[in-house]
């Protein structure tokens, strides 16, 4: 059922958090330690757990904490949409490299059920996404690309789902 105005199922079945991740390797793991001490990223209360090795796959942890917890206990909404929001952007960068830009357009959250203790969020670039990308833009063409990405807790129960829309330029 969705009755939310970006789409998103506000009674969505459980996404349980991957077993496997692909695999880091030492310099992804370098970008996770230093994108968790990025001031800003740090100042959400989020921490990247994974980073695969060809940036396909992130992870990231947000706990409900003294830093998190917003005046009636439970997670603060401001950490939960800064704990994703730089994420899609940082892997499209890295996966299309230096011949594109990428910048975050727009985004909606949604908030579905109160986070009452760590949340998680996974995303995802699969390869047919970055080869259409690649094969249909032309040097000074931009495209905008949507992706949705949920937040659940360590039983899969989805507490919050944004949508976010990325602006990519081939640059000439």
């Amino acid at each position: 059922m969705s009755d939310s105005p970006i789409g998103v199922d506000r009674d969505p079945d459980p996404r349980p958090l991957r077993d496997d991740p692909p695999a880091e390797s030492r310099r992804s793991r370098l970008w996770r330690h230093g994108f968790n001490l990025l001031p800003a990223y740090r100042g959400t209360g989020a921490r990247v757990d994974h980073i695969a090795a060809d940036w396909r796959y992130v992870r990231i942890r947000l706990p409900l904490n003294w830093r998190t917890r917003n005046a009636v206990g439970t997670i603060f909404g401001g950490s939960v949409y800064g704990a994703i929001d730089p994420v899609y952007m940082m892997m499209l960068r890295r996966v299309l490299g230096d011949g594109f830009t990428v910048w975050d357009k727009s985004a909606a959250l949604e908030f579905i059920e109160p986070g009452r203790d760590t949340l998680y969020a996974e995303f995802e670039l699969p390869r047919s996404e970055t080869e259409a990308i690649r094969e249909t833009l032309d040097p000074g063409e931009s495209t905008d690309r949507e992706y949705l990405v949920s937040l659940v807790d360590e039983s899969g129960t989805v507490h919050a789902a944004c949508e976010k829309t990325l602006y990519v330029r081939r640059d000439g």
